[in-house]
């Protein structure tokens, strides 16, 4: 086993059983799928989502985006908070990426930003940092959510990004950044070992700054919910011990799964299905303010 997958099973184990805690809140940033409330919201306070426990995380195709506008709007409305991630993070400028645009790895392995394919009809990326505190470099964070036409095609895309470490170990994120060893395994839901998704996969390796000899880690997670996927990566801070990098992989997988959560619970909610009574699953969200809790 390499010696990095301990560390994320460890980190998804613990995803899993956040899973299975609690809600998500409702009342900010929510948007209306085909049989929602006329807001996108609901009543009252945050209150689990509508899972039963022996199910995946998930969103049917029948009630997700159709439209490449109905998809901007979607993935626009959904919340993400910096706190999902862990204290301190707060929104990085430029913050938001997209919806008109994805990113892309190319024959050359470069990732480029360009126009949506055919297959796709929104891509937003969020981006967050934790800034430079007690002797340690900022830490960055980004969470990407894009709708995809169909189930298939979602599932292609999963595949591709689960083939792109082997076709391309060394990837240019920038024309002073890269990622570099880079490995990644799938986990499909049927094989119980996550919660909070259809299928998931997971990427790690290293990534390097021109100037900054010193490799840091770094983590991409991308779960699928139906025709959704959520994706995050994790440019570890310079510093810090194995234990507290540690923390910072769980907290992202956790800040993912806040945010699988709630597309989970509006595709229930168009769907008008309920949880059995004692079985509703979902992801504990931190306490904090609304959204934007940990910005300047």
């Amino acid at each position: 086993m390499n010696r990095r997958e301990p560390v994320l099973l460890a980190a998804a184990g613990a995803l899993l059983l956040a899973g299975c805690t609690g809600g998500v809140p409702t009342d900010e940033g929510t948007v209306s799928l085909p049989g929602a409330s006329a807001s996108g919201r609901s009543s009252g306070s945050p209150s689990p989502s509508a899972t039963p426990a022996n199910e995946p995380l998930t969103l049917a195709e029948s009630v997700a985006p159709k439209t490449r506008s109905a998809a901007a709007d979607f993935v626009r409305g959904l919340t993400v908070r910096p706190d999902y991630f862990g204290s301190g993070y707060r929104r990085r400028d430029p913050y938001e990426t997209g919806p008109a645009t994805w990113t892309v790895l190319g024959d050359d392995c470069i990732w480029r930003r360009e126009s949506l394919a055919p297959t796709v009809l929104a891509s937003l990326t969020r981006a967050f940092v934790r800034p430079a505190a007690g002797g340690k470099g900022p830490a960055y964070l980004s969470l990407t959510v894009t709708v995809h036409a169909s189930v298939v095609a979602a599932r292609r895309d999963m595949a591709v990004s689960l083939e792109e470490p082997l076709r391309c170990p060394t990837q240019q994120l920038t024309a002073t950044e890269r990622v570099q060893h880079m490995a990644s395994r799938g986990d499909p839901f049927t094989e119980q070992r996550t919660a909070t998704s259809d299928d998931n996969l997971t990427e790690f390796g290293e990534y390097v700054a021109d100037g900054d000899g010193t490799p840091r880690r770094f983590d991409w997670f991308k779960h699928r919910l139906g025709p959704v996927t959520v994706a995050a990566t994790v440019r570890h801070a310079p510093g810090g011990t194995e234990e507290e990098k540690t923390a910072v992989t769980e907290q992202a997988l956790a800040g993912v799964g806040y945010v699988t959560a709630d597309i989970d619970r509006l595709g229930r909610q168009a769907q008008g299905t309920q949880a059995p009574s004692g079985e509703a699953k979902g992801a504990q969200v931190p306490s904090g303010d609304a959204e934007g809790a940990g910005d300047e």
